[in-house]
């Protein structure tokens, strides 16, 4: 499969991109737990079918020493016991977030008010800008079928 565009070719799309790294650098600084934020990438990709970004994500979590079991169950993450609470409370908002088509109100009341339970302002700040990053991320590559696979690792970071 061969991509629609080349975003490392153009002009526009190599500005964009820096603003668009740059976004995703601030986000893997903050206060957000490193495993959380891959586990995060991965369920919203996910949702949204995106190949190139499950491909980054598991092989980024799994170099980040994430185990294989915890990556195949994110997918049924309420069913497995292998997450913690505050990893349900960042997966409910992910969901949520995501499939705002599915839930008119968005975010309800009880996930957030889960979440908070969980994570700090910063925290919640950084989980809902990577939700919003990851879902416009998804949408950059599945528009311009990005194919998947041959994601290196730190080939992005």
């Amino acid at each position: 499969m061969d991509a629609r565009l080349n975003y490392f070719a153009g002009p526009t799309a190599g500005k964009a991109l820096k603003y668009f790294m740059s976004a995703g650098k601030a986000l893997k600084d903050s206060p957000l737990p490193a495993a959380t934020q891959e586990l995060v990438a991965l369920r919203v990709s996910q949702i949204n079918g995106c190949a190139v970004c499950l491909d980054m994500h598991t092989k980024e979590a799994a170099a980040a020493g994430e185990t294989s079991v915890r990556l195949n169950l994110v997918a049924a993450w309420r069913e497995a016991t292998v997450f913690t609470e505050d990893e349900r409370a960042a997966l409910a908002v992910a969901e949520q977030g995501t499939r705002v088509a599915d839930a008119a109100s968005g975010v309800s009341e009880e996930v957030w008010a889960n979440a908070a339970k969980h994570y700090d302002e910063e925290q919640l700040t950084a989980l809902v800008f990577l939700i919003s990053f990851m879902n416009s991320v998804n949408r950059l590559n599945i528009i311009t079928r990005q194919p998947a696979g041959t994601y290196e690792v730190g080939q992005f970071h």
